[in-house]
């Protein structure tokens, strides 16, 4: 075989062996997002295998909007399937939905999705689980967005050393928006255990207004991840924001940019 054909092969079959995953708080997704927004949006999620959303809005076309999002994704060259979670249980903050997307020709669903039960009241928004199997392997993804900076996310995060032991027979990812960065101590315990940041020193939210260029402003979104289970290849930090001329423009699709990692199930 000639050396350029098995490079080309093994780069393939290297690149088919891993999964594309995807996190995005997309501000308010709801019936506020234009046809417009929602095909920008999907341009900009389509070559990825599994999506993440934070900020689906309870009311107000936040299903509906979700529902738009994947017939838009099937009419881009791959089927996709997505499920929305039930509004979370907050009574103090504000009341979101979860939504997950994904390839079926890539991964397939297990199972039912779910909400967190036992720290439903510790956390406003708690995190929304959907377990997916790729050659034969599995990982579930923690869907979670935090309470803002100013309201203390941490005393939110720091339930979640608990979860690897409340579901110790799943692969655990947490992905989201954490309002908070992966320096700060409370996400030590999950260090201890063996979890690590897909992302550090890397910024996630838009600032009002770019200054010499630097138009991000707080390390708020990341993906973690138990490093003997699952191996990263690659991570991305989407700037979406530069497809627009202004930032009040691109502050219409989102406040937040999407981050994304490419893995391996060990």
């Amino acid at each position: 075989m000639p050396r350029i054909l098995f490079l080309f092969l093994l780069l393939s079959t290297t690149s088919f062996s891993q999964i594309k995953l995807l996190s995005w708080n997309i501000e308010n997704l709801g019936s506020s997002k234009s046809d417009t927004t929602i095909n920008f949006i999907a341009n900009t999620i389509k070559n990825y295998d599994v999506v993440a959303l934070q900020e689906v809005v309870a009311g107000n076309g936040g299903a509906q909007a979700v529902a738009q999002l994947a017939d838009e994704l099937n009419r881009k060259g791959a089927k996709w399937d997505y499920v929305i979670s039930n509004p979370t249980s907050s009574s103090a903050y504000k009341v979101e939905r979860y939504a997950f997307l994904w390839k079926t020709a890539k991964v397939k669903k297990i199972g039912k999705a779910w909400l967190e039960q036992k720290y439903n009241l510790e956390i406003d928004r708690e995190p929304f689980y959907c377990t997916f199997e790729y050659n034969n392997k599995q990982f579930t993804l923690a869907n979670f967005h935090a309470i803002t900076k100013k309201k203390q996310p941490e005393t939110e995060i720091k339930y979640f050393k608990y979860l690897p032991a409340q579901y110790p027979d799943l692969n655990l990812i947490f992905v989201g928006d954490f309002n908070c960065p992966q320096s700060h101590t409370v996400f030590n315990p999950l260090k201890k255990m063996g979890y690590q940041s897909a992302f550090v020193n890397q910024k996630t939210s838009l600032k009002q207004e770019c200054k010499n260029d630097n138009c991000l402003a707080s390390e708020f979104d990341n993906i973690w991840y138990k490093t003997s289970k699952i191996a990263l290849s690659k991570t991305e930090a989407i700037h979406f924001y530069t497809n627009f001329e202004t930032l009040k423009q691109a502050r219409a699709i989102s406040d937040h940019i999407p981050i994304a990692v490419t893995f391996s199930i060990n």
